[in-house]
């Protein structure tokens, strides 16, 4: 035939093998692609999605007012978390001292390791954990030892969201030891009598923990 330089039925033959290479060929990679897609649409089933899987760093911030016996030195834990996220729980939050910071700005003064919650001075933390999903709207702390101590605020800012930190806590009480204490503004309801917040039971809810 024109264009090929061959005979008619050699020609015919020609087109049938040709057609029936392209059809092998087609199918083989459209099963290849079939394959492929099962096999990432099983592994995406699997994996957590991004924003669980991947760590957030948080930046504790807690004050210790200027009251006279206001200071610790015994352990200090602290748990936060959002309304739809596992909660965060840092054991030994004095291992985790990044140093003083100005009240009024959130840069660290120095970088020097000092002794945290001393009176009238401002501690910042630094946690890596998972990430929340949501802004943080609850924190509890827990003094273990034989020392009193009055935190004045504390907050927690995500480094890489700052949508997601918290506003700030007001404590201003000498903590009681050995037991949480904090605030939940996760879950709230108008009455006449004002907001009423629903207190924070920890029981049996997954939490990520943080020595």
């Amino acid at each position: 035939m024109e264009g090929t330089g061959l005979p008619g039925h050699m020609y015919v033959f020609w087109r049938q093998t040709r057609t029936t290479k392209m059809k092998n060929s087609r199918g083989s990679f459209l099963s290849y692609c079939c394959v492929l897609l099962l096999l990432s649409l099983l592994a995406g089933g699997q994996s957590p999605p991004p924003e669980t899987k991947n760590n957030c760093t948080y930046a504790v911030t807690i004050e210790t007012t200027c009251t006279r016996g206001a200071e610790t030195s015994n352990h200090v834990s602290v748990r936060f978390g959002d309304t739809n996220s596992n909660d965060i729980l840092v054991r030994h939050l004095n291992s985790k001292h990044v140093g003083r910071v100005d009240p009024l700005e959130p840069d660290v003064l120095d970088d020097v390791p000092i002794k945290p919650f001393q009176a009238c001075v401002v501690d910042e933390f630094q946690v890596k954990s998972q990430c929340v999903k949501s802004p943080i709207c609850y924190l509890y702390l827990k003094l273990t030892g034989a020392d009193d101590w009055r935190p004045g605020f504390a907050q927690v800012r995500v480094l890489e969201g700052s949508h997601l930190s918290s506003d700030y806590f007001y404590f201003r009480v000498y903590l009681p030891r050995n037991a949480w204490h904090g605030f939940d503004v996760c879950d709230k309801e108008v009455t006449l009598f004002g907001i009423k917040h629903n207190r924070k039971v920890f029981v049996k809810k997954p939490y990520q923990v943080l020595y």
